[in-house]
């Protein structure tokens, strides 16, 4: 009777430490499942040749900038972590239809143009278009323009398609060349292979703190531009995250920080 008695309570005491167990199994579970939600990773897409101060890779190769820190900010104050990828500016659009990346945050002008594939964040920074030449160069804007120069410029970029169109308007004598980044139509500058090279001021405000031998000699006619984060057009999710992101970024000192930081006016 005594083995058949300590056999049952033993039955009874697993049984209990079962009961015990499961709720603590349940609760681990769903705690391994909000880790995960928490840990959503966001694929942002920046300029393959580097497009300081907004999103390049520094010398050590990790990958810095206005941008970088900025999504990185509201990701962690929205519940997502970001992954950033370098692309080939001219294709960083078919690679975000393509879901290679998730967002571009890399100092991209919200142009009519490109609204047309993508949605476009709050504008965070205004941009115009101007072009840099040597130091010692004599010629005006106008005569860049007029008399046979070779002008340089980033594919796929606003500058460029600016340029493509003024080249076609009467009166206009002016060679483009096209280049995969502004680092190197700049590498090209010196050495007299064109004559000047087209792009954002912010890029141009970045090339002379590098280089003392280039000046800008003017602003393009061109209607300034407003820089916002792109997504594809069926992800109003991330758009509104971002979006209420960014606006709390734009009310936070951290923005003033960050701008001190990469020079932005």
């Amino acid at each position: 009777m005594k083995r058949l008695a300590f056999a049952v309570a033993l039955v009874l005491g697993l049984a209990l430490v079962g009961c015990q167990k499961a709720p603590e199994k349940a609760a681990d579970n769903a705690t391994a499942n909000a880790t995960a939600a928490e840990e959503k990773v966001v694929v942002n897409g920046i300029d393959g040749g580097g497009f300081p101060p907004y999103a390049f890779v520094d010398k050590e190769g990790k990958t810095v900038g206005f941008d970088v820190e900025a999504i990185e900010w509201i990701g962690k104050k929205m519940g997502f972590k970001v992954k950033h990828q370098p692309v080939e500016w001219s294709a960083i659009i078919p690679a975000l239809e393509a879901k290679k990346i998730d967002v571009i945050c890399s100092g991209m002008s919200a142009t009519a143009e490109r609204a047309q594939r993508v949605n476009f964040s709050d504008p965070y920074y205004q941009v115009t278009q101007v072009l840099v030449a040597k130091a010692d160069s004599k010629a005006t804007l106008e005569q860049m323009l007029t008399t046979n120069k070779k002008i340089g410029v980033q594919r796929g970029t606003v500058t460029a398609k600016y340029l493509e169109d003024l080249s076609k308007k009467p009166g206009m004598k002016f060679k483009l060349v096209q280049y995969d980044s502004s680092d190197l139509a700049m590498q090209d500058l010196p050495v007299g292979r064109i004559d000047g090279s087209g792009m954002d001021n912010t890029i141009a405000k970045e090339v002379l703190k590098k280089d003392q031998n280039v000046k800008v000699i003017g602003t393009f006619d061109a209607a300034p531009e407003n820089y916002g984060y792109a997504v594809r057009k069926d992800d109003a999710e991330l758009l509104a995250k971002i979006n209420e992101g960014l606006k709390l970024l734009m009310a936070d000192p951290y923005w003033q920080e960050l701008k001190k930081k990469y020079d932005i006016d």
